[in-house]
């Protein structure tokens, strides 16, 4: 008489199942489905611990859902435009971006030059949008355009370009017209079309779509009233050089390239921040 045979796991169940790797006998509850036959929970634990986990062309983490990022931003942008058709101007202006001193009383400041407790303006400013055309462009442009891209470049590294992107734009309005001021996120959205740029040419792709969709953008900045360019140009300067050192940082120094990319440009931004507001309050 055969003995019978039962499951490594469970002695006193009977099974004619091997895992495929180790020839374990496995029961039903032991088994978990491989791409032949089954394998036993040990060694699919191993296989797990020992495969290298998938990463984006420029070596983030693949997620699980690739545009949670995007749908976060979008969703905050929603939430913060609500708020200021709820709240009023007074909302708009507590987040928007100005920096303003008085020529003849030099202590009566406003906005980014009243102190270090307004800076939160740079970044408050881009997440802050007032006409219903100006939030509906934004965040469509940010799904078709940031999508892919936050699919291609992994959770931490599209956000990190998102933000610093914002704060060049921010950077370059208090340079250049930090009074009436601005808002709204195109500045990190025009960051995002140079990464665009960068990583189409990096992949030797067909630039024109881009490159098109690109200038008519640029080409409105300088032509519609009541538009910053210059939070466009700051914010598409700032995402470019980011997408430089994303795309073509050496493979064996890639995480430091590629961080210390974001980090001089974000230094860069703070700087010149710096210098615009000291040579308003000078």
């Amino acid at each position: 008489m055969e003995q019978a045979v039962c499951c490594y796991r469970h002695p006193d169940r009977e099974t004619g199942i091997r895992c495929t790797r180790c020839e374990r006998p496995i029961c039903p509850e032991c088994m978990v489905s491989a791409s032949v036959g089954f394998q036993c929970p040990e060694c699919l634990g191993e296989a797990r611990r020992t495969t290298p986990a998938p990463r984006t062309v420029v070596g983030g983490t693949v997620a699980a859902d690739p545009h949670l990022v995007t749908k976060i931003l979008i969703g905050l942008n929603l939430a913060v435009f609500v708020l200021v058709q709820a709240l009023g101007d007074r909302l708009a202006g507590d987040l928007s971006l100005y920096a303003y001193c008085d020529p003849v009383v030099r202590q009566y400041c406003i906005g980014v030059s009243e102190g270090p407790d307004q800076w939160y303006r740079l970044i408050s400013s881009v997440f802050a949008h007032q006409e219903y055309w100006h939030i509906g462009f934004n965040m469509l442009t940010l799904w078709w355009i940031g999508a892919p891209l936050e699919a291609a470049l992994g959770r931490a590294r599209y956000l990190a370009l998102y933000l610093i992107s914002g704060l060049g734009g921010s950077a370059l309005v208090l340079l250049l017209a930090p009074y009436p001021g601005a808002l709204g996120a195109s500045g990190a959205i025009f960051g995002l079309f140079g990464a665009t740029a960068v990583f189409m040419r990096r992949s030797r792709m067909d630039m024109r779509p881009i490159l098109i969709l690109l200038g008519l953008n640029l080409f409105f900045s300088f032509t519609w009233s009541n538009v910053s360019w210059q939070g466009h140009l700051g914010g598409l300067a700032a995402g470019t050089v980011i997408a430089i050192g994303m795309a073509y940082a050496p493979r064996e120094r890639r995480d430091l390239v590629q961080w210390g990319t974001c980090a001089a440009v974000l230094a860069a931004t703070l700087v010149a921040s710096w210098i615009a507001v000291a040579q308003i309050t000078a």
